[in-house]
């Protein structure tokens, strides 16, 4: 039986441990306090390590992932961008761009098939389609236009949603100008963070458009969004971007 880590067992981590142990798989979870070293000292060379915590997080895992497990990383954070992984010298991990939500004590909510790229990919489908959560596998060159266009929808959505709240369908709708005001801001950032992968704008709005219309009463901003507009402004300041439609979301300077 082939044995796949799960660092860090949260809801979405659950998710990928459930489908994966209905395949056939043993998993092995990395909690808080667990010996990563120690694990992978003692354990054999999973055939994978999916890097399920939070993005805030994400730097101090990969910083500490052992040297027997860095060519076996699959990531699925939101906000993740090519310079994530590289700057920890990792080349080409398995990506997943995750287009369900799953809240605590309720079910999945698929918006869009979840991409899927990287040489786990075939596990990752297969773990997510024997749950009913659709889940296709794509080109590397795929993975990272989906991550793009799924940064642009949290963003614009978390963002927008500290302004006006509501949902995403009254965003596109009573909120049009709000809506496509941080959407270009954020087109802006993603291309400057993506640097020297492109970014294919249009295709971008137009993966926008689409997750909007297949769930119009999804929240838009989730206790998460500070935190995302702080990452944001941040990100803005150290590339020299204006991004004025996102800073006119700053709170005021004490």
């Amino acid at each position: 039986m082939s044995e796949v880590v799960v660092w860090g067992v949260g809801e979405l981590g659950s998710v990928f441990a459930r489908g994966l142990l209905r395949t056939g798989h043993a998993v092995i979870p990395v909690l808080r306090d667990t010996d990563v070293e120690a694990l992978a000292v003692r354990g054999p060379a999973p055939e994978l390590v999916l890097v399920a915590v939070g993005e805030a997080a994400l730097p101090g895992v990969l910083a500490r992932m052992p040297a027997a497990w860095r060519s076996r990383v699959a990531l699925l954070q939101n906000e993740l961008r090519p310079r994530d992984w590289e700057s920890h010298g990792l080349d080409a991990p398995t990506l997943a761009i995750v287009w369900f939500e799953k809240k605590r004590g309720g079910d999945a909510r698929v918006l869009l098939p979840t991409e899927i790229a990287g040489t786990g990919a075939p596990r990752l489908v297969a773990a997510l389609t024997a749950l009913g959560l659709a889940a296709v596998h794509v080109s590397h060159a795929q993975a990272l236009a989906a991550l793009a266009a799924k940064n642009l929808y949290i963003l614009t959505t978390n963002l927008a949603g500290l302004r006006v709240g509501g949902d995403v369908g009254t965003l596109v709708t009573a909120h049009r100008a709000l809506a496509d005001a941080l959407r270009d801001d954020l087109l802006t950032l993603e291309a400057a963070l993506f640097a020297p992968h492109s970014v294919d704008r249009a295709a971008a709005r137009a993966v926008f458009e689409r997750a909007c219309a297949a769930d119009p009463r999804h929240g838009c901003a989730g206790r998460s969004a500070p935190d995302r507009l702080a990452r944001t402004l941040a990100h803005a300041d150290a590339l020299g971007l204006a991004l004025p439609a996102v800073r006119a979301l700053a709170p005021p300077a004490p």
